[in-house]
């Protein structure tokens, strides 16, 4: 295995992630704070050890095999992080919560340790959204570029090398990463521009619209998006939670060539919106009976929190507006099962994602007509092309490892001293990638900070596995992985 090409591509990743803590320093020196300091140090660690790699692994021939895309893959992610955490370090908090805060930023889970936001200053508010959006790019990426190519979990049926759907539309990594990458900046800037016009200032503005299309769900406050009920931001959010589920692949060819066809003929779309609508139409009915004796305007705002959370739910964003764990049994399961939905492959939400919940279904209802006719053909079709043996065992592995992740989680979390119900949640909801789960220790209402260290760091090691979609982490800590 050839480890120079990791460590030079760690060390340019360190210091990309270093530029990143300017403009936290710059905000915290022109407000004054006491926390001027942070940054400066923080960047200057950052910038020593990144300038040591990059220098140590410089070469003119630089070949990333399959066994090193593995290695980079999950190297990158905890490096990373453990660089994002030296602000949190530096400004007084344990590793335990520094580390948690980066890697919840990174992976756009939005699961927070820190209460205070309100008065905190603000470069450190800037930084978390700054992870979260750093950590929603480096996802799509991940997911359109790398695990297609390592054929994890079923995404190599978005292979842009044999796709007809998504089409081959660059045919290098850094052209794909620089196309989806003005993709997403467009919308970011979009949509802070759309929170500025509804009554956010321009700090909240820009942190918001960070962790909104990053799916992660980081806000300035400690009531989170609850902070704007009542305004046009809200509908501002439901439209870019949306757009944070969708394939980016396919908004990079949308601004590259004005074709809408391959975003309206992808059936991951289709699917995320009809179960976005379907679960926002049945918890606003059950909500209807508590609130059929007020007022139009108030059932409106009511159904208007309803459609919010859903969606903030499903693609994985995790902001909140009220305390919707308090909104019954009924709705807290349906929330409970939209948690593990997720958004569509290529996009920055977690979770199962739509194209492997269709060929599950589908692979279900061939397996139960052969069990009637054995003789029959029955082909499991997605985006009418038929899905190969090799990609079908992709995706069943993927949901054994998802499963017994979650179930391994929740067990640990009960073991470190948590209720039933917020070892689920907070196990369903990290591996997800969602944030806040259900209950008082760890719903909407609160947060992550009252966990012990053992409980902290099972969410840390799981919110990881989530978003490296499993299969990575496993491939590379086998000892065949390392004997070659």
């Amino acid at each position: 295995m050839q480890l120079r090409p990791v460590i030079y591509a760690l060390g340019m990743m360190i210091l990309l992630v270093t530029a990143a803590m300017v403009p936290c320093a710059l905000i915290d020196i022109a407000d004054g704070t006491d926390k001027q300091h942070v940054f400066v140090m923080s960047g200057a660690i950052s910038l020593l050890v990144g300038s040591l790699l990059w220098v140590m692994a410089r070469s003119k021939d630089l070949h990333i095999g399959q066994r090193e895309a593995f290695l980079l893959t999950v190297s990158i992610w905890v490096v990373i992080n453990a660089v994002g955490a030296l602000p949190f370090l530096v400004s007084g908090y344990s590793i335990t919560d520094a580390f948690f805060e980066s890697v919840s930023g990174m992976t756009t889970t939005g699961a927070t340790v820190l209460s205070g936001l309100d008065t905190m200053p603000r470069g450190l508010l800037l930084w978390r959204s700054i992870l979260h959006w750093i950590g929603g790019v480096g996802i799509i990426v991940t997911a359109v570029a790398i695990l297609p190519q390592l054929r994890v979990g079923g995404m190599q049926l978005f292979n842009l090398e044999s796709s007809d759907r998504t089409g081959k539309f660059l045919p290098k990594v850094s052209d794909i990463a620089a196309y989806i990458g003005f993709a997403y900046v467009t919308l970011t800037a979009l949509c802070a521009l759309l929170y500025g016009l509804t009554g956010m200032n321009w700090f909240d503005a820009i942190n918001h619209a960070m962790s909104t299309l990053s799916a992660g769900g980081f806000s300035t406050y400690d009531a989170s998006f609850g902070q704007f009920n009542g305004t046009g931001a809200l509908y501002v959010g439901i439209v870019f939670m949306a757009v944070a589920a969708m394939p980016f692949s396919l908004f990079a060819i949308l601004f590259l060539n004005a074709r809408p066809g391959p975003l309206l003929r992808d059936p991951q779309p289709r699917l995320f919106i009809a179960i976005g609508v379907i679960v926002s139409a049945i918890v606003i009915l059950l909500r209807e009976r508590e609130f059929y004796t007020a007022g139009f305007s108030d059932r409106w705002n009511e159904g208007v929190a309803a459609v919010f959370n859903v969606f903030s739910v499903l693609s994985g964003t995790g902001f909140a507006t009220a305390p919707y764990d308090t909104w019954g049994e009924p709705i807290a399961a349906l929330l409970l099962l939209v948690t593990f939905l997720g958004g569509c492959a290529g996009s920055a939400a977690g979770g199962i994602k739509m194209f492997r919940l269709e060929i599950t279904w589908k692979a279900l209802i061939a397996w139960s007509q052969r069990m009637v006719q054995p003789h029959r053909k029955a082909p499991i079709r997605y985006g009418g092309r038929v899905v190969d043996a090799d990609t079908l065992q992709s995706v069943m592995v993927f949901l054994f490892l998802y499963l017994m992740t979650f179930m391994v989680s929740a067990a640990l979390l009960s073991f470190g001293g948590l209720d039933t119900m917020s070892a689920i949640t907070g196990a369903a909801a990290c591996v997800s990638n969602v944030g806040p789960g259900l209950g008082p220790v760890v719903g909407p209402s609160s947060n992550y900070g009252s966990l012990g260290d053992f409980a902290k760091w099972v969410c840390t090691v799981t919110m990881l596995l989530g978003r490296l979609e499993f299969l990575v982490v496993f491939v590379v800590l086998t000892p065949r992985f390392w004997r070659g």
